[in-house]
């Protein structure tokens, strides 16, 4: 439909590449947003891979077992 004269014809009744084009031109691009959310953690609630995270940060070392 890019004449102005032409008839308005329903967008079921176009073809499939101009009902492309129309829902394509209808879209936007997000920009410089992030479309993915995210929130702050919950400091009150069980993190079990923070706690697992201080269990291996002092880890004991193994240096008795060398001895010879």
């Amino acid at each position: 439909m890019k004449q102005k004269n032409q008839k308005f014809i329903p967008l079921n009744k176009r073809s499939k590449r101009e009902q492309k084009e129309y829902h394509a031109g209808q879209r936007r691009d997000w920009g410089a947003t992030n479309p993915m959310t995210r929130k702050a953690p919950n400091p009150k609630i069980y993190n079990r891979k923070k706690s697992k995270r201080r269990l291996f940060e002092h880890e004991p070392s193994l240096d008795f077992l060398c001895t010879s």
